[in-house]
């Protein structure tokens, strides 16, 4: 079963927050359009849910955002110059612009939260199940993940109320992350039911070490969740609390971890930016090999 036809043609992908953990760089342009290689991250999330067959984007935007927009909206000014100066070879650059996607754009007026973005989206998904795809993680190098194609057809096929992808991260690192509860650790790619999921949870209090990883299936069942969530840590309305009203109240939600080639690559603090950016860099087809002997002469003269 393909995504076309379990019926989820909508995607929700929330880009409102501010990317504090990323200034200077965020002071004046949205984290996720950060370059990642040649291309800003939000392009990698965008071109993901393409390949996934979407047919309908609603971006949860807030202040000075306005430049995702612009990148996605067709340029016949830059088109028209590329021709009459000769360089029609980077119009290839420009193809993603000829998605068939139809995209739509709310504002989060006040930072209040994840699952408050999402209830923004309330009235554009309606009654029908929607993706949510955060702007700020890429699945898979370049964008290649087939994970919500696999978790549209668990929503549709086990009559879900949620499918939430996971990984497994570090001990020390649960604390950042919803954190779930299942019956057994899960092979990479496997489906589990979700028993309980915790916000950011101390190391004592994880229930396990799978973390949320950024995609999310939903149906109509999480907005009076979300309207019965009050405000947790933080201060913010929590999608993870919101999750775990769905379980206590009997939904059912399936997690999936993710399978060793979805990579999930955050854009959230500098180091994980930087090593994102050199890994793509690296693997990029014309610059790559280049780039590659550059770095290796760099470090035997730091070794010498």
């Amino acid at each position: 079963m393909s995504i076309a036809n379990s019926g989820i043609t909508n995607a929700v992908v929330p880009v409102a927050g501010l990317g504090t953990r990323m200034l200077p760089a965020t002071k004046s342009q949205p984290k996720e359009m950060l370059p990642v290689g040649k291309r800003p991250v939000v392009q990698y999330v965008i071109e993901e849910l393409d390949r996934n067959n979407f047919q309908r984007v609603l971006f949860i935007t807030g202040a000075n955002k306005y430049s995702i927009e612009n990148h996605f909206d067709p340029d016949p000014v830059l088109t028209r110059h590329l021709r009459e100066t000769g360089k029609e070879e980077l119009l290839e650059e420009l193809e993603f612009e000829r998605s068939q996607l139809h995209f739509f754009y709310t504002r989060q007026k006040t930072q209040r939260g994840l699952g408050d973005a999402i209830l923004h989206a309330e009235e554009f998904s309606g009654t029908q199940p929607f993706a949510v795809a955060l702007g700020d993680s890429i699945l898979g190098r370049n964008s290649q993940s087939r994970a919500l194609s696999h978790m549209a057809e668990l929503f549709t096929t086990q009559k879900c109320a949620a499918v939430v992808a996971f990984e497994e991260v570090p001990l020390e690192d649960v604390s950042q992350y919803g954190i779930a509860a299942a019956d057994k650790m899960p092979a990479p790619g496997e489906q589990f039911v979700v028993r309980d999921i915790v916000e950011k949870p101390t190391r004592d209090e994880a229930p396990s070490q799978l973390a949320v990883a950024a995609r999310y299936i939903f149906g109509p069942q999480i907005f009076p969740a979300l309207h019965h969530t009050a405000p947790g840590k933080g201060g913010e309305i929590q999608l993870t609390d919101a999750i775990r009203a769905l379980v206590h109240n009997g939904e059912k939600v399936l997690g999936v971890r993710l399978p060793q080639s979805d990579t999930r690559y955050d854009i959230g603090n500098f180091e994980d930016y930087f090593k994102t950016f050199v890994e793509f860099a690296l693997f990029d087809e014309k610059y790559g090999p280049a780039l590659r002997q550059h770095v290796r002469q760099l470090l035997e003269q730091e070794n010498a």
